[in-house]
């Protein structure tokens, strides 16, 4: 069974989009560099995003199996469009900050559940996808 959206344009280059299994909500625009206002995230803004919020996703999955406390581990993506041959998403440039010593016997098997995540597994293999793990991190807030 699959999971049902709800996406509505709303006109000036903007859309709202209901989850409908929650009934959460978000809005994106068209970004400044695309005919649009920029005030919200852009629809490719959201695949940087489900990228990221996957592997962390991921990563914390095995973390509850093997008892590990990750809060705060965060991942920063940085998304860059090509606009020749065609306008589409580049490369999504991301680094992960883990909460854990650089010697951690779960360092392998973090690493790898970051690159089976499913997000990364079903993009294009032509985005460049580089992914840095920076150990030893301070939790974020």
């Amino acid at each position: 069974m699959g999971v049902k959206l709800e996406v509505i344009y709303q006109g000036g280059l903007r859309c709202s989009a209901v989850h409908g299994p929650s009934g959460a909500a978000l809005l994106t625009d068209a970004p400044l560099d695309n005919h649009g206002k920029g005030e919200s995230f852009s629809p490719t803004d959201l695949v940087a995003a489900g990228l990221a919020t996957c592997m962390l996703t991921i990563i914390g999955i095995f973390a509850e199996r093997h008892a590990l406390d990750l809060r705060g581990m965060r991942v920063a993506v940085t998304k860059e469009m090509a606009a020749t041959p065609i306008r589409r998403i580049a490369r999504l440039a991301c680094e992960i900050e883990v909460p854990l010593p650089n010697d951690s016997p779960h360092r392998e098997a973090i690493e790898r559940a970051a690159l089976m995540c499913p997000v990364h597994q079903s993009l294009h293999p032509d985005i460049d996808k580089p992914i840095v793990f920076r150990w030893d991190c301070k939790p974020q807030s």
